[in-house]
């Protein structure tokens, strides 16, 4: 059994993205191929944004919004305590300082009371400015915007939807990535929507950044690539993985983001009562990244992930540790009384096997073997 099963999904469109992949070979055209224009006006069209900028990674991305915005060192920006590295690195990468914020412990996603809270003690210690709140859209839920939002405003600060797990998400049918000032995602593998490498890409109605990005992707230039008008990076998806994608993306609106749905649903189904499964508030849809439970201590969940293994059932924690205990933001303080959530969490939750190719007799044997040990 897979945790995220690649293969089976490359066997289904084994010709497409073979003939998908043989056409860029046969022109040629490995960087900035039409292909690239084809994916970028594509995924603008399902997100339901004007404009949609591909780049090297979910990082580079996240980062290409930083420097466009100009946040530097003094700055404060609101990321989830419960979340990759890369969505406080980018922060600190640019001299900036990011502040954790505990989550809600129902839908994994950032508190938005807490997040209201630390805002107001940035503020009040003055020693930074408080510039952009990160929500992220974890395990493929997106992020409570609705909420986020208004508090966004209320402090006139700009929002990056950070939905690297979240794409093919929504609230209310609005998609995910089309939340906030701006929005990425990431084509890492395992990702919803997965290429073959890594890629990434930038989300957003407003045409002045894109045309900054656009810039700041490409060594910062101006008329063309010898013409050089900023300090930026090479950042730039490559037309193979775009190709993959083109054929991915085709899959995924026909049946993928459905099919995960079925197989959340089957997972509560046959575990309810036995284990803390996943809560999908009314009016928001998963693409679900995880498919990821929580025990009631950590001696149950690792004892859990050794049963599962005997068995032959690949199992995920994510995350082990939280944001404020990683090293690399070791200067900064932080009162361990704020993150009660996060700390519960990164020592229950276990994700189990998912994604749109797993069948229910699969599915039946993890929960027997969950079954079998808490029952």
């Amino acid at each position: 059994m897979k945790f995220r099963d690649l293969k089976a999904q490359y066997n289904k469109y084994k010709y497409e993205i073979d003939s998908a992949i043989r056409g860029v070979i046969n022109s040629s055209r490995f960087i900035g191929g039409e292909e690239v224009n084809v994916l970028e006006k594509r995924l603008a069209e399902y997100v339901g944004v004007k404009n949609c900028i591909t780049c090297a990674n979910g990082t580079d991305a996240m980062t290409l919004l930083m420097m466009a915005w100009d946040i530097n060192e003094g700055d404060a920006v609101f990321v989830p305590d419960f979340t990759f590295f890369s969505t406080g690195e980018i922060v600190s990468f640019r001299g900036a300082t990011p502040v954790f914020i505990d989550i809600d412990r129902d839908t994994f996603n950032i508190d938005t009371v807490k997040l209201e809270k630390a805002i107001n003690k940035v503020l009040e210690e003055g020693k930074l400015t408080p510039k952009v709140i990160i929500p992220v859209d974890l395990f493929g839920l997106p992020a409570d915007y609705l909420k986020i939002e208004k508090i966004s405003k209320k402090y006139n600060l700009r929002v990056l939807e950070d939905a690297a797990q979240g794409f093919g998400g929504s609230i209310n049918g609005k998609k995910a990535c089309s939340f906030g000032d701006a929005a990425t995602t990431s084509f890492f593998p395992a990702k919803p929507l997965g290429c073959y490498g890594d890629g990434g890409a930038i989300f957003t109605d407003d045409d002045s950044l894109v045309q900054l990005i656009k810039s700041l992707k490409v060594h910062g230039k101006g008329d063309n690539k010898y013409d050089n008008v900023r300090i930026g990076v090479n950042s730039r998806l490559d037309t193979i993985q775009a190709a993959v994608l083109n054929v991915k993306m085709t899959a995924f609106m026909d049946h993928e983001l459905e099919d995960v749905n079925r197989v959340f649903k089957l997972y509560n189904e046959k575990l309810e009562g036995v284990v803390e499964t996943p809560v999908i508030p009314d009016g928001f849809v998963s693409s679900f990244a995880q498919y990821t439970i929580k025990l009631r201590s950590k001696e149950e969940r690792d004892l859990l992930q050794v049963k599962l293994k005997r068995q032959g059932i690949p199992s995920m924690i994510y995350y082990v540790k939280p944001m404020h205990k990683q090293d690399a933001f070791s200067e900064l303080s932080f009162n361990e009384g704020d993150f009660k959530v996060t700390n519960e969490l990164c020592k229950t939750v276990l994700s189990l096997p998912m994604h749109p190719y797993l069948g229910e007799e699969d599915i039946d044997l993890v929960c027997e073997v969950i079954k079998a040990y808490l029952v």
